[in-house]
């Protein structure tokens, strides 16, 4: 039987819609490729707490006398310039005993593996993020109809190997690190904000990086892009909201101000008072759960 016009009308949208995003992915990754020779500033934000990510992809280094903890290894371009940058700073990547992940994407996953085998690390990788870890960025049910772009190299990545895996709330520790899983999904099924205590001027502060709370317009949220995404992101701004925050750092610099706040850390002598931002953290929750709620509110 022969297909019936309306179909095949809406085949070739969907084939035209993923070209279009296919080509605007691939022109925003060759800007950031463009980008990689011109490496961010490592430096040192709080305490044991240093940034050592690329081109607006953040990657934090918590340093310990028993080995650090990395987070993030960005595209897989970004590999050799976080190890740079641990370098620069004084410290040895061959220290780095464990590497964690915000979320299975490849600009935040796809240099895990370099860092990895250059490391030795154990990698630790959520349960709702691992099989799409594991399958190097394939089938990311979060990004909708995107993830048929990973057999056109989209969001492929280099699949690490993973070490362990984890559930929200349990804690990572080596020696005096401790950092808390918190499992914020919507962006991804897995995706893993963490919070850990950082010393600021003989005060104990609690940090936090936002895993993600971009929702693609892309990502149908009815139906369902997957079964529970919507409990999914309700849970994640009720949980991020109710952590007490003090320094606010995420996965992309841009949400947490980072230059900002690095050239007025830089104008009062390296003191980490610009990242100390409640109101900012609280900020960013709320405008995210705007968002979303009018996305939702035409089927509510």
């Amino acid at each position: 039987m022969r297909p019936s016009r309306h179909i095949t009308r809406r085949r070739l949208v969907v084939v035209a819609l993923l070209a279009l995003f296919g080509l605007a992915f691939t022109q925003w990754r060759t800007a950031i490729q463009r980008n990689r020779s011109i490496p961010d500033e490592p430096f040192q934000i709080a305490g044991n707490l240093y940034y050592v990510g690329h081109t607006g992809l953040a990657s934090f280094l918590l340093t310990g006398p028993e080995g650090h903890v990395l987070i993030d290894g960005g595209f897989p371009e970004h590999a050799p310039l976080i190890i740079e940058s641990i370098n620069a700073l004084g410290f040895d990547i061959r220290d780095v005993k464990i590497l964690l992940n915000s979320h299975a994407h490849s600009d935040h996953a796809g240099g895990l593996k370099e860092l990895q085998d250059s490391s030795g690390a154990s990698l630790w990788v959520s349960e709702g993020d691992a099989d799409v870890m594991a399958s190097g960025g394939k089938g990311d049910r979060a990004v909708g109809f995107a993830r048929h772009l990973w057999h056109l190299g989209a969001l492929r990545f280099e699949a690490p190997r993973i070490d362990r895996t984890f559930t929200n709330g349990e804690i990572v520790r080596l020696g005096p690190i401790e950092l808390t899983a918190h499992v914020t999904p919507g962006h991804t099924q897995g995706c893993t904000s963490w919070s850990f205590p950082v010393e600021v001027e003989g005060e104990s502060l609690l940090a936090v990086s936002i895993c993600s709370l971009t929702l693609f317009p892309f990502v149908s949220l009815d139906p369902e892009a997957y079964p529970g995404i919507k409990a999914d992101w309700q849970r994640s701004f009720e949980r991020l909201r109710n952590l007490p925050a003090d320094i606010f750092l995420a996965s992309h610099t841009a949400w947490f101000g980072l230059d900002g706040k690095r050239r007025r850390q830089q104008e009062v002598g390296g003191s980490a008072a610009p990242f100390v931002d409640r109101e900012g953290y609280h900020s960013h929750v709320d405008r995210a759960e705007r968002t979303y709620l009018d996305r939702i509110a035409p089927n509510e």
